[in-house]
This record gives structure tokens, C-alpha cells and sequence, in this order.
């Protein structure tokens, strides 16, 4: 018989006594009352309770104690605590259990000051907790996290005498560990020793699993060996604590000797033993060792089921071998184990991320036909693929088919959906789907919106834009660097830098959001772009002294193309040597732009150098013919080098290419300089341009 069915009984027996004119006394009351709260059905204790004084049968402390705990756990403490005020009035005697189980109510709603108060007010009415009402009161607690507030309560009966269990130490370190505060259980453990309580197996067992969890597998093990040390004997959660801990880590050589001293001492491997050596193996490529240790368990005995299937799948799926999971799941059918959803969606996603999405949509077409009922999940892994392949038609059919299915769309398919849609420039798609996500009643978060700025800001609809990022600072949503960046770009694309500046400062001092590289690369761009270097000069400059910014090799190149194209050779020539000291390579653009500008100014040693540079820096294209036009006295300088170069093998003809052109560009200036004196230098070589 269920454990529904016999409180269902309880309940018909307690209502047929009256019928049988059999009056129940306290005791039944206080039992029925009790299930009654255990099972949820709050409303009835209160009609029980009101029968019960009609009744004129007097309510005793337990009567109070369950109506109290009724009212805390529907979310009613203070509700509670005037019940519990009023027990001395009715002749009842307060006990360490109400009182505990108000306590209990108020740190279940938050008013943490209330019960920690509540809790004062009865040490100081001589109250004290029994060491199994207390341990409940702790354990509530530390269930729930709060694991500071039940130190605060420990340290207050501490003080007043009380003694511990190692019930109590055990609560704490589970919550501690839970908390990820290791350190501080490592130290709980340490402490109980000195006080005389002695460890046992839910002990080790608590602080090994945190430990492990926290990465700190080799000081489990150490705690292992303690135990068996201390002659307690480890059990299946400990070794496979440990084995897990090590294969989550790819310690495989690590989690085989554990498991081996294991086997030596009598512990049988389980699913969750092969589960983890499976995945760990997979994490480390060693796929075959894998596949060898499930068939292993098998050959062991161990009837495989769809956890230990799954695991393997997963495995195969991330390291691409999704034809093997295929097979894979073809033998769990052979073998009587039934695909679950997990199953297919593993498959499902591992087809996607090899670009297969054809594939993995019929297959959850073959699976649908079998009685298959696919999740959000599944849905939203097809969908990701269709939009990164930029195929929206089978994207938005494939939103119907999930319509369709009963499936609804959560906000990370509507937020694939306008994502793909954005990059394929279809705005008025955008702001369509956007329209049906409210319709639906999914709620848009921060990536919805960064999607939809984005979305205008490339169909130059940048003044919407900017009413759309007001309009999200007014929903409460916390705009970031990425949305104001975004709309600071397309201020600067249609070449509004006025309003793109004053939407860069107030990114910073109005919203108090920092400022990042990429934010100070699209102004840096900006000015460059139109020949405001000076500008783009004083945004360097103040990038390097901000909190977590710092030039890349991108603001560099951005800077050098500026100074070359306003003939600032001088400082695109010093900007170069920065970015090579700092460890960025120059791209094969900004060297040949650097090294024709100089050329043309000429400063032939200089580009002489770079060209050194370029080949230091492994810059060696493939080898071009090499047209000589100019004057050869003219080159002669830069082609001993090269040619030296050259017979040594460590440059192409390509590099003296630059060189030349940038000589050949020079003379050409000086002609036209003898003929147009008004007329500046400007010419880049065709060279450099198709590079």
C-alpha cells in the first residue's frame, strides 16, 4: 500500500469516527492535523482545529506546535509568532519546538534579524533547545544556505554551555561544502577532533565530495587514506567521489589507481563508476579506452541502461564521432534499452555542430514517427544550426513544427531566431519575430535587445536605436558595454561622430559603464577614419590609462593606417616599432603601407629595417615576379639587402617589391611636385593596395 493511500485512509477513518459516534480525542486531532500540514492540505488543519473546539476539546502544546508549523510553511511566520504568544493565554506551556519552528519560518521568508531575535528571546526565558530540535534547526538551514546565520546560532548556545553531536559537525560541513567554503569545513573537521567527537563515514564521506567539487581531488584522497587510517572503511560514495573528481580533471593515470586499490579492497564498480571513467576518457581523446571500458562492464555484468549509454554518447558526440553514437544507439535498441529524450538530443547536437543539420532533422522526424516527444532542447539545438548556416526559411519552419508539437519557445529560441535573422540583414524580420516573442508572452532579456540595437543599427536606423536604449535603461534591464558599443558603431558608420562621442562619454559617466578596448576601437576608427588623427591620438592615449583597457593589435593597426594616410610617417613609423615591442605581429597591410610612405619621404633606411622586421616576424609571402622600372642607382641601397636576403633564403621577392614601389611612388611625386608645386604626396602603391 502507497504512502498516499494510507494517510487518505487516516483521514476516512478520522471522519467515519463521528459517524460511529466515537469522539476523538487530542491525540487523534494533533495526528490528523499533523498529516494533514506534511501533506500540504494547510486549509483543512484549520477546519480540523475549529471542529476540535466546537468540540470543546482543549488544545495542548502539540495542538499549537502543528498549527505553527501549518502557518510557517505556507510563508505565515509572524502569523506564527502570535500564535506562539498566545499559547501561555490558553494554558499551554511553550516549548523548544515552537519556538525552533518559528525561527525555522522566519529565516524560510528572510526576516533574519526577526529570527535571530526571536531565537534570543528564548535563551533569555531559559528556553533551551534539545540537541534533536536544535539539529533541525540547523539542518533547515544549511539546506537552504544560510550557513552564516546557523554559525551565528551555534556560537550563541555554545556560549550558553551547549554541547554538540557530531550530528551538528555534520550538518555544518555538508553546508559549508555545499557553499563551495571547503577551507572552512577542512578546519570544522579539525576543530571536532580537539573537542573529542570523533569522524565517521558520513563525515569523510561529506568533506571528500566537497573537496572533490572544488578540484581538490589529491586532498580527498588524502582524507581517504585518513579514514581507512582512522578504521573506517570507504564505502561506493567515496571512491567514486574521488574517481569522478580525478577523471573531471583528466587525472586519468590518478582515478585507474584509486580504482584498482579499490577492486583490491572488495568495492565493486557501479553505472556511476564506468559513467565517470567514460567521460573522463573522452575528455582526453581516448575514445577506444572508452568504448573498452563500457564493453567492460558489460562483460561484468552490469546491464547497461540509458545513463551509462548516454555517457558514451555524449562522449563520442563532442569529439565528432557522431556516426559511432548513432551505431551506438541502434545496439541500445538491439539490447532492450529504450532512447530517451537526452539520447536524441545528444545525437541531435553533436549532427548540428559538424554542420549535419539536415541530417539531425530528419533524424528527429524518424524519432517523432516512433513516438518520440522532442523538448525546448531539442528545438532550440536545430534551430542554432539553421541560423549559423544563414538558412532562415528552415529556421522559421522549423518555429511552426515546434508551434506545433505543443513545444513553447523559450527567450534563448527567440534570441537565436532574431540573432540569425540580424545577420542576414532582414530587419523587418527582426522587429516581426520581436513582435510575436511578446505575443507569446516571452519575456526579452538584455541579448534580446543587444540583438535588436544591433538590427537597426545596421539598417542605419540608428535614432531608433538610441529610443530603444533608453527605452531598455527604463525596463530595468542593466545595458552593458556590447549594446552601447554597438549603437556608438553605427553613429561612426554613418558618420555622425559628434553624437557618437557624447554617447561614448555618457556610456561611462551617466550609466557607470566601463569603457572596454572594442568601445574605444570603434571611436579610435571613427576618428581615423575621417583624418581627425589628433582625435584618435587623444583616444589612445586615455585607453591606456582606463581599468581594463589596453591597445590590441587592432587599435594599432587602425592608428598606423591613420598617420599614413595624413602623412604622419614619423609617428605611423614609431606606432609600428610599439606594436612589434609589445609583442603584436603587423599584418602584411601595415608593414607594406609603413614601408611605402617611407619610401616616398625618403627614408629608405628605415624601410630597409622593417623589411628586417618582416622577416623576423615570419612575414614571407609567396614569391612574386618582380618588375624593374626605376632607376637602379635610385634602389641600390634597399636591393643589396634584399638581394643578400634573398641568396640566404630568407625572403621572397615580395618584400623588395615594397621597397621598390615605395622608391618608384617617390620619383613619381618629385615629377609631379616639378610640375604641380600645390600638389601633396598621397599616392599608394597598387602593390600595397592589393595586399
Amino acid at each position: 500500500m502507497s504512502i498516499i493511500t494510507c494517510w487518505m485512509e487516516a483521514v476516512d477513518v478520522f471522519e467515519r469516527m463521528d459517524f460511529y459516534n466515537c469522539e476523538p480525542s487530542v491525540l487523534s486531532y494533533n495526528s490528523i492535523m499533523n498529516i494533514l500540514v506534511d501533506y500540504g492540505h494547510h486549509d483543512q488543519v484549520h477546519k480540523v482545529y475549529l471542529r476540535m473546539r466546537d468540540k470543546g476539546i482543549s488544545p495542548d502544546v502539540y495542538t499549537f506546535t502543528i498549527r505553527i508549523k501549518s502557518f510557517c510553511k505556507t510563508g505565515r511566520p509572524h502569523a506564527a509568532l502570535r500564535l506562539l504568544n498566545n499559547m501561555s493565554s490558553q494554558g499551554c506551556e511553550v516549548n523548544d519546538v515552537a519556538y525552533c519552528t518559528v525561527v525555522g519560518g522566519f529565516y524560510d521568508g528572510h526576516y533574519l534579524l526577526d529570527a535571530y531575535e526571536l531565537f534570543n528571546q528564548m535563551l533569555e526565558l531559559g528556553i533551551f533547545p534539545a540537541i534533536a530540535t536544535f539539529n533541525k534547526l540547523m539542518h533547515v538551514l544549511c539546506k537552504k544556505g544560510q550557513v552564516k546565520e546557523s554559525e551565528k546560532l551555534l556560537s550563541k548556545v555554545l556560549k550558553k554551555g551547549f554541547c554538540p553531536n557530531l550530528y551538528t559537525v555534520n550538518i555544518f560541513i555538508q553546508g559549508l561544502c555545499r557553499k563551495g567554503a571547503v577551507n572552512r569545513a577542512v578546519s570544522m573537521l579539525e576543530s571536532m577532533n580537539k573537542e573529542g567527537l570523533i569522524p565517521d563515514v558520513v563525515t569523510y564521506n561529506t568533506l571528500i565530495c566537497g573537496l572533490c567539487k572544488g578540484n581538490k581531488v589529491a586532498q580527498a584522497e588524502g582524507y581517504l587514506h585518513k579514514m581507512v587510517n582512522e578504521g573506517l572503511q570507504p564505502d561506493a560514495f567515496t571512491y567514486n567521489s574521488i574517481i569522478h573528481g580525478y577523471c573531471k580533471m583528466g587525472m586519468m593515470p590518478n582515478a585507474d589507481k584509486i580504482l584498482g586499490d579499490a577492486i583490491f579492497k572488495g568495492f565493486v564498480p557501479d553505472e556511476f563508476t564506468y559513467c565517470a571513467l567514460i567521460t573522463g576518457l573522452c575528455q582526453d581523446n581516448l575514445v577506444d579506452r572508452a568504448v573498452s571500458v563500457f564493453n567492460e562492464a558489460q562483460g561484468k555484468g552490469l546491464k547497461p541502461t540509458v545513463i551509462l549509454y548516454n555517457t558514451l554518447i555524449k562522449g563520442l558526440s563532442k569529439q565528432g564521432l557522431v556516426l559511432q553514437a548513432l551505431e551506438l544507439m541502434g545496439e541500445m535498441l538491439g539490447k532492450g534499452c529504450i532512447p530517451d529524450t537526452w539520447t536524441y538530443n545528444l545525437i541531435i547536437d553533436g549532427l548540428c555542430k559538424m554542420g549535419c543539420v539536415s541530417d539531425a532533422t530528419n533524424l528527429l522526424n524518424d524519432a517523432i514517427a516512433k513516438g518520440y516527444i522532442p523538448d525546448i532542447f531539442t528545438f532550440n539545438t536545430l534551430l542554432d544550426g539553421y541560423c549559423k548556416q544563414l538558412k532562415m526559411e528552415n529556421a522559421l519552419e522549423l518555429l511552426n513544427s515546434m508551434l506545433s508539437h505543443g513545444v513553447l519557445p523559450d527567450v534563448i529560441t527567440y534570441n537565436t531566431l532574431l540573432n540569425g535573422l540580424c545577420k542576414v540583414a532582414k530587419s523587418e524580420d527582426v522587429m516581426e519575430t520581436f513582435k510575436m516573442m511578446l505575443e507569446k508572452g516571452c519575456v526579452p532579456n538584455l541579448i534580446t535587445y543587444s540583438i535588436l540595437v544591433e538590427s537597426l543599427c545596421k539598417s542605419r536606423k540608428v535614432n531608433e536605436a538610441l529610443d530603444l536604449l533608453e527605452e531598455i535603461g527604463k525596463k530595468g534591464l542593466v545595458l552593458d558595454t556590447v549594446s552601447f558599443s554597438t549603437v556608438i558603431n553605427g553613429l561612426c558608420n554613418i558618420k555622425d561622430l559628434d553624437r557618437a562621442y557624447d554617447l561614448f562619454k555618457r556610456m561611462k559617466q551617466e550609466y557607470n559603464i566601463l569603457w572596454r578596448t572594442s568601445t574605444f576601437n570603434i571611436m579610435i576608427n571613427g576618428f581615423s577614419e575621417k583624418l581627425n588623427i589628433e582625435m584618435a591620438e587623444k583616444l589612445f592615449h586615455q585607453m591606456g590609462n582606463e581599468e581594463c583597457c589596453s591597445a590590441d593589435d587592432y587599435t594599432y593597426r587602425v592608428m598606423i593606417d591613420g598617420f599614413c594616410k595624413v602623412w604622419r610617417i614619423d609617428s605611423a613609423y614609431k606606432f609600428l616599432m610599439e606594436m612589434i615591442d609589445k609583442g603584436f605581429v603587423p599584418s602584411l597591410t601595415t608593414f607594406g603601407r609603413v614601408i611605402n610612405c617611407l619610401c616616398v619621404q625618403d627614408k629608405v633606411p628605415e624601410s630597409v629595417r622593417i623589411v628586417h622586421m618582416m622577416v623576423r616576424n615570419g612575414i614571407v609571402p609567396e614569391v612574386v615576379d618582380t618588375i624593374f622600372e626605376a632607376d637602379k642607382r635610385a634602389v641600390a641601397a634597399p636591393k643589396i639587402v634584399v638581394e643578400d636576403l634573398l641568396k640566404k633564403g630568407c625572403i621572397t621577392y615580395y618584400a623588395y617589391e615594397l621597397l621598390y614601389d615605395g622608391v618608384r611612388d617617390k620619383r613619381l611625386q618629385k615629377k609631379k611636385h616639378s610640375s604641380h608645386p600645390e600638389h601633396r604626396p598621397g599616392k599608394v602603391s597598387h602593390h600595397v593596395d592589393n595586399v
